[in-house]
């Protein structure tokens, strides 16, 4: 028999508390749909087992309605106001074992593909680097976000990560020149923390129809 591929999860974290959009952003209508709804359907389109970290209550219940045809599993951040590094552990506790990998993309940012994705995966089947990230631009000005593919032996790293409003910086910093990095256009960047940026996410999704 050939060999399996690496099984690598998607995981959403979705539990941020729009403090800038003034309502709750994984909620707002984007083209008719749940603004969570497009990272979710771009992981579900590549990977497998799909884990989503959400806030508590009536939020939190919210984003399970509007991810309800697709195949993720819950998991409640009960502090999201410690910062994204938290969404991070909670995560981290919830992905099952026996994984190679996995991978990490933020609520809020409605145009990354499935298309990125599958590059990142790709290339970590072909390398087997500990991080593979994405980078959006190129030369001095490209800036690195997510989504980051953690190699599995890195995971429990995320466990105790301290309290921070980003993600796994030091230890993406630890790999040095294994870590592997990948450019996309600038434009995929978008991350919606305001109403405007909503509006910058409408427009970029009618020029791609």
């Amino acid at each position: 028999m050939p060999p399996q591929p690496p099984a690598v999860a998607g995981v959403l974290l979705a539990a941020g508390r729009s403090t800038r959009m003034g309502r709750p952003k994984q909620l707002a209508e984007l083209a008719g749909q749940p603004l969570c709804l497009y990272a979710a359907r771009a992981l579900a389109g590549v990977y497998s087992p799909l884990l989503a970290v959400i806030p508590p209550g009536a939020v939190g219940e919210g984003i399970r309605a509007a991810l309800a045809d697709l195949p993720f599993t819950f998991a409640v951040n009960p502090q999201p106001e410690l910062g994204l590094a938290s969404s991070f552990r909670v995560a981290a506790a919830h992905l099952p074992p026996g994984l190679d990998g996995a991978s990490f993309t933020l609520a809020d940012m409605p145009l990354v593909t499935a298309d990125l994705h599958l590059g990142l995966l790709s290339a970590f089947r072909e390398t087997n680097a500990p991080v593979v990230m994405a980078a959006y631009g190129t030369g001095e000005d490209a800036v690195r976000a997510p989504p980051h593919l953690l190699r599995a032996d890195l995971l429990p790293e995320l466990l105790i990560l301290p309290d921070a409003d980003h993600g796994p910086r030091r230890i993406i910093a630890a790999q040095g020149n294994s870590a592997l990095t990948l450019n996309f256009p600038a434009a995929m960047l978008l991350d919606v923390d305001t109403p405007e940026g909503l509006k910058l996410a409408e427009a970029a999704l009618n020029r791609s129809v």
